[in-house]
């Protein structure tokens, strides 16, 4: 295909080719971004061309978040207890499940934790997150109690946190996967009939404090998103929050 000569009905049709491939918009927005950077690429070069301005990225659904109610989260925090005989992996899943809830930590940042990050009579700490920023991560009193009962069983020499058990693997950090299939496992396990994944566990502490009216700019700060625009769809999980604040027009 001659570029110079590319039209609207071309890169229409080039669209639909990509949406009968059962593509996502988000996927098919990721290969129209290329072709319009390609297109300024040209223009900028002096070379005659169809605008990018012509080619419009598609409107992306709104993000699902898929979270817990309070009574889920409780159950999903008890289920080690109830199913797990090995007294060391019952600990260690009760901390692993504690901090993932109660800190908002991503995935990535939890297997990465090392034990010297952690101080066990202090309330904070720090994890490097995307884009390699420094956050501050607040831990609740239930789960410094769970780490510390881990902590004290632990007569290795790992630098890591959460360490695998696993015959190959022992000592070293758990795996993605390996935290994923933790977290599947109990929720099936105490009847949870939704997907939940590490990060279900993060939309819900997200969505705790949106509830319990938290600063939208500080669940920000404790998620380490770089854009508000990411934070606010906790803000439509759940609109009993906006009723109650229509409900003070009632009080005038």
């Amino acid at each position: 295909m001659n570029v110079l000569k590319l039209n609207r009905m071309q890169l229409l049709e080039y669209r639909m080719a990509l949406h009968e491939n059962n593509l996502s918009v988000k996927t098919i927005n990721y290969h129209i971004v290329a072709i319009r950077a390609f297109l300024k690429f040209l223009l900028k070069n002096d070379i005659d061309c169809i605008s990018p301005n012509k080619l419009e990225l598609a409107k992306i659904p709104p993000r699902e978040v898929n979270y817990l109610d309070d009574e889920e989260v409780e159950k999903i925090l008890l289920a080690p207890a109830q199913f797990t005989k090995n007294r060391f992996k019952l600990i260690r899943d009760e901390a692993i499940i504690q901090f993932l809830y109660s800190t908002g930590l991503r995935v990535s940042e939890l297997i990465n934790l090392q034990r010297k990050d952690i101080h066990i009579d202090s309330k904070q700490f720090s994890v490097v997150g995307k884009g390699s920023k420094i956050r501050a991560i607040f831990t609740t009193k239930n789960a410094r109690e769970k780490l510390n009962e881990y902590l004290k069983t632990r007569t290795d020499n790992s630098p890591y946190l959460f360490i695998s058990l696993s015959a190959n693997g022992l000592g070293d950090h758990l795996s993605r996967n390996a935290i994923e299939d933790l977290v599947r496992k109990y929720a099936k396990l105490v009847g949870i009939n939704k997907k939940v994944s590490p990060h279900t566990l993060r939309h819900s502490f997200a969505t705790s404090l949106i509830k319990k009216w938290a600063d939208i700019r500080a669940v920000q700060t404790l998620l380490g998103h770089a854009s508000i625009t990411t934070t606010q769809i906790y803000t439509h999980v759940d609109d009993r929050h906006l009723q109650k604040v229509h409900d003070l027009l009632e009080e005038e």
